[in-house]
Order: C-alpha cells, then sequence, then structure tokens
C-alpha cells in the first residue's frame, strides 16, 4: 500500500477556541513543540513571525486569530502544526493537538453555509466531518492563506534557496 493510500481519509485535529479542527494529514509535514518566534513588522496579526526551523525559515499563522476568534496565551500545550500548501511551507499555531482521525468518505458532508456568515473560520472551512457523536469542521489549507499572505511566504522561501545554496 502506498503512502497515500494509508493517509486516506486521516485527519490530524486540533482544537481552536470551542471547535476541533480536521486538516487532511497529506498537508501535514510535521508537528512542533511551539517556539520563539521573530516578528515580522507590519504584517498581519495573525501572522505571528517567523521560527526557525532546522535552518529552515517558516512563517506561522495563529490560527485563532485567523479565524477571528478571541487570542490565547500560548502554553505547554500549544503546537505548531507545519503545513505544505502548494510549495509554501507554512506553521500553523494551534492551542492543542487532538488526535489524527480516520473520517469515511460518507461521515463528510459539505459546509452548510446557513446562518454562519457571521463567524469568519467557516470561509476557511469546506465540509463537516462526523466521528461518532463528535464533529470536525475540516479545513482548506488554501484559503487559510490570502495572497499578500503567500506573496510573502513566497518571498521567505525565495530567501531560504539563496541561503541553502551559498
Amino acid at each position: 500500500m502506498s503512502d497515500m493510500e494509508t493517509q486516506k481519509g486521516k485527519y490530524v485535529t486540533f482544537k481552536s477556541g470551542n471547535e476541533y479542527f480536521g486538516i487532511k494529514i497529506e498537508y501535514v509535514n510535521e508537528i512542533i513543540v511551539f517556539q520563539e518566534i521573530t516578528e515580522i513588522p507590519e504584517s498581519e496579526d495573525y501572522i505571528k513571525g517567523l521560527i526557525n526551523l532546522r535552518g529552515k525559515i517558516i512563517p506561522v499563522i495563529d490560527v485563532r486569530l485567523r479565524f477571528k476568534q478571541k487570542p490565547f496565551e500560548y502554553n505547554d500545550r500549544t503546537c505548531i502544526i507545519v503545513i505544505t500548501v502548494d510549495t509554501n511551507v507554512v506553521g500553523l499555531i494551534v492551542e492543542k493537538i487532538a488526535e489524527v482521525v480516520e473520517i469515511q468518505e460518507e461521515n463528510i458532508i459539505p459546509s452548510p453555509t446557513i446562518g454562519h456568515s457571521d463567524k469568519a473560520h467557516h470561509t476557511f472551512v469546506y465540509a463537516i466531518g462526523k466521528i461518532g457523536d463528535s464533529v470536525k469542521l475540516l479545513l482548506d489549507p488554501d484559503k487559510l492563506l490570502n495572497d499578500n499572505d503567500l506573496s510573502l511566504i513566497e518571498q521567505i522561501n525565495e530567501e531560504n534557496k539563496i541561503t541553502n545554496e551559498e
């Protein structure tokens, strides 16, 4: 069985505010403990800054701020989920990792939009996954980043390439 098959239907779930979100495991490179962040001046508030991951500079986004939820204080449960979107590597700061779950295709329903226009994070949710009695909001990682974020991240990736070639 190939890696892709073993990953099919698997999601890394994490808590943000009162809700649980899931992200397809194929986007996830690794999950690391929270570490020191260097701030980037004049960037969006949810872009917390940059981390140095084994010599590679990676921008990190605070998921709660991205969803326009109340900020939270980072603690020893706080993790960074390092994901790749297209060719861009980004860290997502989350309150805590829940678990890796498998969600069968038939338990995934498209995200209803009725009455939720007030919640910013519904922009990022493409579907709802049912697991037993619980519900996970499934994220579209592409939507977590807007065009400005992407140009910033692409710049950082270029810098990484240049530094690694020297």
